[in-house]
């Protein structure tokens, strides 16, 4: 039987993005989203990722290449109590496309309670006006 809103034109379509995600967010199989907060201004580039959990010296891999920067981390977790083990794992990754003239090779990072800091320069480029003159033909 089918139900009255698979019959509407459209609605198979936005049920199939609840199941395999929004349209443009690729995340690999396998691999889980970062949250992420970014924002441009003052010259830099800056993107936050909740990362919690995670040891950024061996945990955390961020790389650019071709203006693409890409962050990938790993978390393992196992709590083990008197009768009882729990074990958390999973592989994340996050890739953000920078701004033009952003100056990936001089990205930095900083790692504080939970959140990984990724500050990335873009030098303002300059705007300067010119006045075109018009010929009488």
């Amino acid at each position: 039987m089918t139900s009255m809103l698979e019959r509407l034109p459209g609605w198979p379509d936005l049920f199939g993005w609840v199941e395999t995600g929004l349209p443009g967010a690729h995340v690999a199989p396998g691999l889980h989203g970062i949250r992420i907060e970014e924002h441009l201004g003052d010259g830099t580039y800056v993107v936050r990722a909740e990362l919690p959990g995670v040891d950024p010296d061996k945990d955390v891999e961020i790389t650019v290449e071709e203006g693409l920067l890409t962050l990938r981390a790993e978390r393992t977790e196992q709590t083990t109590e008197k009768h009882r083990t729990e074990f958390r794992y999973g592989t994340f990754a996050r890739a953000v496309r920078l701004p033009a003239g952003a100056r990936g090779d001089e990205a930095t990072a900083e790692y504080k309670d939970g959140v990984l800091t990724i500050t990335v320069p873009v030098p303002e480029e300059e705007t300067g006006t010119r006045a075109i003159p018009v010929r009488h033909v």
